[in-house]
């Protein structure tokens, strides 16, 4: 298997960050179908556009800011190991990144990690608020399905733009805090960030759908939502959520068979090495 760019060691022990890929969609409604490649495809464009050879080494084109971590690539797993792979690394205090996959990989993510963690603060990238409460268990219902195990007065969804009416009145129920695109634009994505910030608990775990971001950038997602964030809105509230400190984060949705030249696989990868870079720790 093809390793992320990114990774640097092949000692679990000694990592402090874990990559690992969960290649299934099989709890995915959408029209468009691929999610599963994207594990592979975002490591293979890693290496491809990521990384340069030259007089015989490699040499990675870094973030401009930000310090090496210590990163191991685990490897594919399937939806069934996920109970026992993610205990494995909260018991030895590592930080998971995981790529799917569709979004619903997610909840059992989330479900397994609060068994050490406790409830955690939930940063929720999406066009989607995901809260469908009349279907559970699907890409659709994410954050209803972890809802008691996240603490929602210390938790945000970010780049909402096409909630159903049901969706909307769980909005409302449960008092969420929404940030679309359009109050980045109106206010400004460091003001944005600041409220964030101030919003934010102890215990981070931040969820990307690529989605989130405007077709434009990221055309390889399996439902597209015109009107999203920039990418470099998107990277920056990453990039300051991550210095405060992560206890985990995965990308979700990106579907290889409807790119346009790599694109969102390519931005899925420097979307991570920012992460990597910029974090503070747990």
């Amino acid at each position: 298997m093809e390793k992320i760019c990114w990774a640097n060691t092949d000692n679990f022990e000694q990592s402090e960050f874990v990559i690992i890929g969960i290649p299934d969609e099989s709890q995915s409604h959408a029209l468009r179908k691929g999610t599963e490649e994207a594990p592979s495809k975002i490591r293979q464009i890693s290496n491809l556009r990521d990384s340069f050879e030259r007089d015989g080494k490699l040499s990675l084109g870094r973030p401009f800011q930000g310090s090496e971590k210590k990163v191991h690539d685990f490897g594919d797993i399937n939806r069934s190991q996920i109970e026992d792979v993610y205990d494995k690394i909260s018991k030895s205090s590592k930080i998971p990144i995981s790529i799917g996959g569709d979004h619903s990989i997610t909840r059992q993510i989330i479900n397994q990690m609060t068994k050490k963690h406790g409830k955690v603060s939930l940063v929720y990238f999406d066009a989607h608020p995901d809260l469908v409460s009349s279907t559970t268990d699907y890409y659709g219902s994410v954050v209803n399905d972890v809802l008691s195990n996240i603490k929602v007065s210390s938790s945000v969804q970010i780049g909402i733009r096409t909630p159903e009416q049901e969706e909307l009145d769980n909005i409302k129920k449960f008092n969420l805090k929404i940030i679309t695109p359009f109050d980045i634009r109106e206010q400004g994505v460091k003001q944005v960030t600041n409220s964030i910030m101030e919003k934010l608990g102890d215990k981070v775990y931040i969820s990307f759908d690529m989605d989130c971001i405007d077709p434009a950038y990221a055309p390889g997602v399996s439902v597209p939502v015109p009107m999203g964030l920039s990418s470099t809105d998107a990277v920056y509230l990453l990039k300051q959520i991550a210095k405060k400190g992560i206890i985990g984060m995965d990308v979700m949705e990106v579907c290889p068979s409807f790119d346009v030249k790599d694109r969102t696989s390519h931005l899925a990868s420097r979307m991570i090495s920012e992460v990597l870079y910029s974090s503070g720790g747990t």
